[in-house]
């Protein structure tokens, strides 16, 4: 038996939110990876409780990758390559971030076609605008999760450039409809 082709592989599912299997990438739906839940909010339950900007609970090279679905944009500026420090400290020589969060200019599109609180598309949470987008998600705010606060923004080439400012190699950044998928990797490429 190929002892490499059994080995389970950790993501770390940053901002993992309340737990529900479909939030994981697809990437990720495998029986190779493991999924460890890491989020700010105890009333999600995740398995680590933390900040992404202090993840002393995570060991240093300890995780294959981690995946980040829309939740960088609620960091200040100034914390964001701190984050992104703390993913290159616990990710495995080798491993990637996978990252996807709002494309600001998308988004800026339709606020300068003066179309800021009209439905963009309908989420499983209810209709979502420019100004959600750029602010944070409105009926979540209103129920006090203030967690749910937008507090910067990327177009494609600063998001690419924070991840390369923190020694991320390879970033690919690609703008699909409203949102940026992202990839780098910690060291050289995988062969």
């Amino acid at each position: 038996m190929d002892v490499a082709a059994t080995q389970t592989k950790t993501v770390l599912h940053v901002g993992c939110g309340a737990y529900n299997p479909n939030k994981l990438h697809q990437r990720f739906n495998r029986d190779e990876w493991r999924e460890l839940r890491f989020d700010i909010d105890p009333d999600v339950k995740p398995d680590i409780l933390g900040d992404m900007t202090d993840m002393a609970a995570v060991g240093d090279e300890s995780v294959d990758a981690i995946w980040s679905s829309h939740n960088i944009e609620h960091l200040y500026p100034h914390q964001v390559e701190v984050a992104f420090r703390e993913f290159q400290r616990v990710l495995r020589p080798g491993g990637f971030v996978f990252i996807t969060l709002p494309d600001i200019q998308a988004v800026a599109r339709h606020v300068v076609e003066g179309n800021l609180e009209e439905p963009l598309y309908v989420s499983p949470a209810g209709p979502v605008s420019a100004i959600d987008i750029l602010y944070g998600f409105r009926p979540s705010l209103a129920r006090g999760n203030l967690f749910m606060a937008h507090r910067t923004g990327f177009t494609a080439g600063t998001l690419a450039t924070r991840l390369e400012n923190v020694g991320f190699q390879a970033v690919k950044v690609q703008s699909v409809k409203l949102d940026l998928w992202a990839v780098g990797y910690k060291g050289s490429l995988p062969a």
